[in-house]
This record gives structure tokens, sequence and C-alpha cells, in this order.
């Protein structure tokens, strides 16, 4: 998968409860969540995210509580993919179940500012600023990690597999 969008750079340590705060656990609706995605954050956020743009974090993005409604909401904002200098165990897991890609670059995050125009390789794990020509390896996603992700998720997944 290839996409292309602006950045959207939050900082370190940035936890569940920022990317989608508890009041709105009421639904599992990607769009409804998405609608409030980094709320915790900064109120509005979302508005200036655009579809496959592409959220960059920092140090232990994701951490906090174990709730799949953070990846689901980064979705449903839109947003493919997060790149980070490193994610969470847990929401590393959660991301990938709900489809969402994330690729660990390391000390490389900080070739990437806010509102930079990024393009990204899932396939190979190439992330290119196009804004700076800077171009940085992540692991590529392995190929079974890249099925799930292609099948919208674990769940869809499991069904297509058992179909």
């Amino acid at each position: 998968m290839n996409v292309t969008g602006t950045a959207h750079k939050v900082g370190d340590h940035i936890d569940t409860d920022a990317i989608i705060p508890a009041r709105f656990l009421v639904t599992t609706d990607a769009k409804e969540l998405g609608a409030n995605c980094m709320e915790g954050l900064e109120a509005g956020w979302v508005e200036r995210v655009k579809e496959n743009d592409v959220m960059v974090g920092g140090v232990n993005f994701g951490c906090g509580s174990s709730r799949e409604h953070a990846p689901i909401s980064i979705l449903g904002a839109g947003i493919p993919v997060v790149i980070a200098h490193s994610f969470a165990r847990i929401f590393y897991r959660n991301g990938f179940n709900m489809g969402l890609v994330l690729l660990e670059i390391g000390d490389d995050i900080d070739k990437f500012s806010d509102k930079d125009e990024i393009e990204v390789d899932t396939a190979t794990g190439a992330i290119k600023n196009l804004t700076t020509g800077v171009t940085v390896q992540a692991a590529a996603v392995p190929p079974f990690m890249q099925e799930i992700l292609n099948a919208g998720g674990l769940v869809e997944y499991a069904k297509k597999k058992l179909a």
C-alpha cells in the first residue's frame, strides 16, 4: 500500500485517552470515533486532517489503556498510517488488528515536521519526506501482517480464512 499525505506531528507518550477520550467510547463506529480523534490532545484537532494524511508520533505512541477504539478513531479520521519513534506494545498489536499501519523509525522521526508532505510505501517500509527530500527506512510490514491489513483487520481476515 502506498499513502501520500500531510504529516500531523504529535508528541511523545500520546496515550489512548488523548487519541480518543473515554467520553466518546459510546460507539464503535469508525466515522463517529474519527470525528473526535485526538480530542484529548487538542479540541478540533481532526478538523485539519484530510483523507490519507499521516500521523507522526514520538516515543511510546499509544500508551495507556488497551482500548481498540484508539486505532479505530485514527482510521475513522482518514489516517491509514502512523509513523512513530516507538509504539506501546498493546497499541501496536491493536493497531494491526484493526487494520491500521504502524511503522517504527526510532530517532529518524526527527526528520519529519508537522505539515511536511510524506509518502509511505508499506510493502518496503520506505518513508519519504517529499518536503525535504529525505527518505528513511522502516522495517517492511511482514507478509502475514500485510494480509491482515489488506483484509481490513484481524476479524475480517479470520472471516475470509474461515469462509
